[in-house]
């Protein structure tokens, strides 16, 4: 069966749209644990975990696009960053974390779109587990489960963002490292041409 050439990209495109609406909804009551913030995890576990299903579309119908290498990582970043962000204004994340996560992403994200026009940078495998623990430790953080296991579940959400900071960190350093010697190889292969 044939799918429009577009939709995996229009999928990618209202993940974008749902960071926004995820962080209105996290904050509109100070965060409290009512429903408003179940909404907002669930929310934001659904849209998250769409980022396989744009990526099988593309892959299984042979539609993959240079915009969709580009969009898909923006729509990771500005879901998570919402994420971070939201948590940190509820003050249930320390801002160092953020900050640090965001400098990482933002970096990464800025030189994807300097270099667009040269070479489209797709995500890498450290990168795509980077975000699984992004996702996994957000989702800890989001929902309010402390409601129904206790406090205990903290320990958890601790550990499971340790794991994605430190993930975070990692790809980050193997993303410059990679970009550095592909472009150190790129200069090589271009001063390698025969003299006359």
């Amino acid at each position: 069966m044939a799918i429009p050439r577009q939709l995996p990209n229009a999928i990618t495109i209202v993940r974008i749209l749902c960071a926004p609406v995820f962080l209105w909804m996290l904050l509109a009551d100070q965060g409290a644990d009512g429903a408003l913030r179940w909404w907002a995890g669930a929310l934001f576990i659904v849209a998250i975990a769409t980022d396989g299903i744009d990526g099988y579309l593309a892959r299984r119908y042979e539609i993959v696009t240079d915009l969709g290498k580009l969009l898909d990582p923006i729509a990771d970043k500005a879901l998570t960053g919402c994420a971070f962000v939201g948590l940190s204004l509820l003050g249930e994340l320390p801002w160092w974390v953020t900050i640090l996560v965001l400098v990482r992403e933002v970096g990464i994200t800025v030189h994807r779109l300097v270099v667009a026009s040269d070479h489209v940078v797709a995500a890498a495998w450290m990168g795509k587990l980077k975000t699984v623990a992004q996702a996994v430790a957000l989702s800890l953080a989001l929902l309010p489960l402390w409601t129904l296991v206790g406090d205990g579940i903290h320990v958890v959400n601790t550990i499971a963002m340790v794991i994605a900071v430190l993930l975070t960190v990692a790809s980050g350093l193997d993303y410059v490292v990679t970009e550095v010697r592909g472009a150190r190889a790129s200069r090589a292969a271009g001063s390698g041409e025969p003299r006359r």
